[in-house]
């Protein structure tokens, strides 16, 4: 009897959704069980400018402290590293909740050849750390005058 049922095939609509969870489960991690929380991942959103003198690097940083921010440059790369802790209590009457986040973030940023590494400046305001990457400054064309061998 099972010869004269019709051949199905799986198709890519039927595998859709196991698909999307793969992907799902790449970025955010996996699902949370009953009661649990969902892991969180947090990085900094970055801002890029470059003129003619420096790279200017901003990342948004709201609630870490500047001593949980560490920079560092090696082998033409700008490095974020740092933790952000953050606990929000609230009370009344009858009712207490509290919500703890602790996260850890690290950034790598390629800079463009011919930064000045000693002269890098990071200052932070309002939960903005602003990086200033000087550049090096560039040998001054000059005129090479040329002179007939004697």
């Amino acid at each position: 009897m099972n010869a004269l049922t019709p051949y199905r095939r799986e198709g890519w609509l039927r595998r859709l959704p196991y698909g999307m969870e793969e992907v799902l489960e790449h970025f955010f991690g996996p699902p949370a069980r009953t009661g649990e929380t969902m892991p969180m991942a947090w990085a900094p959103r970055v801002d890029f400018t470059e003129t003619e003198k420096a790279v200017v690097v901003k990342a948004d940083l709201p609630g870490v402290a500047p001593e949980n921010v560490e920079v560092t440059f090696a082998d033409g790369l700008l490095k974020l590293h740092g933790e952000k802790k953050e606990e929000k209590k609230e009370e009344k009457e009858g009712f207490r909740r509290v919500e703890r986040f602790t996260g850890e973030f690290y950034r790598e940023l390629p800079m463009p050849a011919g930064v000045d590494p000693d002269k890098i400046l990071a200052t932070v305001d309002k939960g903005v750390l602003t990086i200033t990457v000087p550049k090096k400054e560039e040998a001054k064309d000059r005129k090479i005058k040329i002179t007939p061998k004697v």
